[in-house]
């Protein structure tokens, strides 16, 4: 078949501890990742002669080795030269639906989903293992976004722990669609600012993940405690990234007072999402929020937790 079409989920952090600075010029962290229902559609086929071909209808999303998507199709013509000499060359048509630079891992999971689809289309018959460890070299939140569902990730993020599926939850989120922050620069600005607070990795990185796994997060997500994980929600990355954007800051206080479970920004922003148990009160928490900050600019989106990062469509 010369045809792939799949869902590439969105992602959100409920839970990011920063605890120290590795060697290979990373953090080292820990975090609960969670799969949305917003999610891009990329379609992989084949194409006539060699080379990568990129579409996307989002004028804002690059369309050469700048993509994620585009270098995830390079490594693995790179990775399997024969299959790719045989097979030709590959298209990738991207159908945007994740907000861009918003924190919530949309160029990686596009990349997931091309990893897959040329995995497929080459008849290569990797496992998940093998084509999360691809994803690494390119990405840290690349192999979460692969399996997708609800996760522990440590290391750089690379390392997973399947959780017990929060499948149940809603999120409301919040982004100005005019406003980005740049990842290295809130880990950097958090380095200096609060490296004195990291931990000697050596001696401490492993007691502080042993806590973590037995921590009251972990417990709330194994007894799906959904108010628990509301009250739990947790992500060092606001200490720099909220003083530095009011505007985030803003919109946090107007989805919190607004009601859910817990409001959080995700990742390094700047969305910010709102959990709650039902669809209706999740809709109900987006128009108060757009009723209180009426800006044009501001998009919100009522989504569902998934149980899948990375998933087959019909041809």
């Amino acid at each position: 078949m010369g045809l792939y079409k799949l869902r590439a989920a969105a992602k959100i952090n409920l839970y990011l501890e920063i605890l120290g600075h590795r060697s290979d010029g990373f953090h080292e962290l820990i975090m609960v990742m969670q799969s949305l229902d917003l999610a891009d559609r990329v379609t992989v086929k084949s194409h006539v002669g060699s080379g990568i071909y990129l579409h996307c209808d989002h004028p804002q999303v690059p369309k050469d080795h700048t993509n994620l998507a585009y270098r995830a199709a390079a490594l693995m013509a790179q990775t399997f030269p024969q299959a790719a000499a045989h097979h030709g060359g590959v298209d990738i048509t991207i159908d945007k639906k994740i907000p861009i630079g918003a924190g919530l891992a949309g160029g990686s999971a596009d990349a997931a989903a091309t990893l897959v689809g040329i995995d497929l289309l080459w008849q290569l018959g990797l496992t998940q293992q093998e084509l999360q460890d691809l994803g690494a070299q390119l990405g840290s939140d690349i192999p979460f976004c692969i399996s997708g569902g609800t996760a522990l990730a440590t290391g750089r993020g690379e390392q997973l722990d399947t959780l017990h599926g929060l499948t149940g939850l809603y999120a409301v989120l919040g982004k100005y669609n005019s406003l980005s922050v740049s990842t290295p620069w809130a880990y950097q600005t958090y380095r200096a600012q609060f490296g004195e607070t990291y931990l000697d990795l050596a001696t401490m990185g492993a007691d502080r993940r042993a806590a973590i796994h037995s921590g009251p997060m972990m417990g709330a997500i194994a007894h799906q405690d959904s108010a628990k994980i509301g009250q739990l929600l947790h992500n060092d990355l606001e200490k720099v990234v909220l003083p530095a954007h009011p505007a985030v800051t803003e919109l946090k206080t107007a989805m919190s007072q607004a009601g859910g479970l817990g409001t959080l920004m995700s990742g390094s922003g700047p969305t910010v999402f709102t959990l709650t148990q039902t669809q209706s009160e999740a809709e109900a928490i987006a128009q108060q929020v757009k009723a209180h900050l009426p800006d044009p600019d501001l998009g919100l989106w009522v989504t569902q937790f998934a149980p899948i990062g990375v998933q087959l469509m019909p041809a």
